[in-house]
């Protein structure tokens, strides 16, 4: 079994930036329901994405963030490939929809692109890549 959690530091620091100047504005101006409310909202989105969890075990690949949202469960059987790969920039963090698929990133640009039998393309970023890979050879033979 493989079970490795990368974490989101990008969007923490980004959260914890927007969170810190949303306080300084309740202090100046007042508790407004709209920055209380907006506080709560960033505090729910560092939550939610404060990191990424990727699982191989039991001939499936498993992956989401924070408690397991935003995520998918594969056996490994629908993946016909997979590779290790360098996004770019235009890929970012978080849940995307790119040029060539679909992407799950905490931080940093390295990843693991799995290419499946329909030709969906999806990119799992992990800071792990040789420990990912070596767990889907190990579940693929």
């Amino acid at each position: 079994m493989y079970s490795h959690k990368q974490m989101a530091w990008a969007i923490l620091f980004l959260m914890s930036w927007i969170f810190s100047f949303t306080l300084l504005a309740v202090y100046l101006v007042g508790p407004i329901m709209g920055l209380l409310l907006f506080a709560g909202f960033v505090l729910l989105v560092a939550l939610l994405f404060h990191g990424m969890t990727v699982t191989v075990k039991d001939n499936t690949i498993k992956w989401g963030f924070a408690f397991g949202w935003f995520g998918q469960t594969l056996p490994l059987s629908n993946i016909v490939s997979y590779q290790a790969v360098t996004n770019s920039w235009r890929h970012g963090i978080g849940l995307r929809i790119s040029h060539d698929g679909f992407v799950y990133s905490a931080h940093g640009f390295k990843a693991v692109e799995l290419v499946l039998q329909d030709d969906t393309k999806i990119r799992l970023g992990t800071n792990d890549q040789a420990g990912l890979i070596a767990a889907l050879d190990k579940q693929k033979k």
